[in-house]
């Protein structure tokens, strides 16, 4: 038996990139998934490539999780079509690049925070009340943190701190909803490969591998994996945690070539 056989998956920011990896993981091991992208073209996008891919039973519907009406539409369309939930995967993300911290304007930061933060906040709380709390196999949540919450990255400084306010939120979800049986989670990718790379020339590419200890970026289905993992019963003894997948980045103090 597969290991999501029956069960009903809940992907944010899954038109795209990792999240991409994310959903074909789940349908792949049996699972009714549901993915969202931040918009209609986005998430038809998405929704074509996976079905390229072979995951032609993937339900795809637009939301903004920053928007709570949006979020809630998104929930009425599970609750007719599946009438249960049994895995939320907050993956959506504003990647919050491009805005110097001199430059940016306190609304990029709440644009950012938006999504981030408030949006995995309010996804994961319709997840509970409308459907968590009301089954008897409670759920589980998986947040997609970032290694940068620990070791920062220059010029981003919305992004960063939104990843740090995740973790916090993962702690404290994760306390308030282990007596209730719900376990929250969190995995921290460091590089991955995405679309962005392909502007990137071989030696910036070459440079950046420097940087992990492993010699290569994770790959959007080593992140599934991971996300897969905290999502199953191989990890029912697990919440709170923040595990971090980014090729032993933030296991060095720097890179050897400057290590000195």
């Amino acid at each position: 038996m597969k290991r999501f056989q029956d069960k009903v998956v809940l992907v944010t920011g899954g038109s795209r990139n990792t999240g991409l990896d994310i959903v074909e993981k789940f349908y792949r091991e049996g699972a009714t998934v549901y993915m969202c992208g931040s918009s209609e073209d986005s998430t038809t996008k998405g929704a074509a490539i996976l079905a390229e891919r072979g995951c032609t039973g993937v339900h795809s519907i637009p939301c903004n999780v920053a928007d709570l009406e949006q979020v809630k539409h998104l929930f009425d369309v599970i609750e007719k079509e599946a009438g249960r939930l049994d895995i939320l995967v907050n993956n959506a993300a504003h990647q919050g690049i491009g805005k110097p911290f001199v430059e940016m304007a306190p609304e990029y930061v709440m644009e950012v925070l938006g999504v981030n933060v408030r949006g995995g906040f309010q996804v994961t709380q319709q997840a509970v009340n409308r459907f968590f709390l009301k089954q008897s196999d409670r759920g589980v949540v998986v947040f997609l943190s970032s290694n940068t919450a620990q070791r920062a990255i220059r010029n981003r400084t919305a992004y960063c701190a939104s990843k740090g306010a995740i973790n916090s939120m993962v702690r404290s979800l994760a306390l308030d909803l282990a007596p209730l049986g719900i376990r929250v989670n969190a995995c921290a990718p460091g590089y991955i490969y995405t679309e962005r790379w392909d502007a990137l020339s071989e030696e910036v590419k070459t440079r950046r591998r420097m940087n992990c200890p492993l010699r290569k970026e994770a790959s959007g289905k080593d992140i599934a994996n991971v996300v897969a993992f905290l999502a199953s019963s191989e990890s029912s003894n697990m919440t709170g945690e923040i595990v971090t997948c980014d090729a032993g980045c933030s296991c060095q103090h720097m890179p050897e070539d400057v290590d000195f």
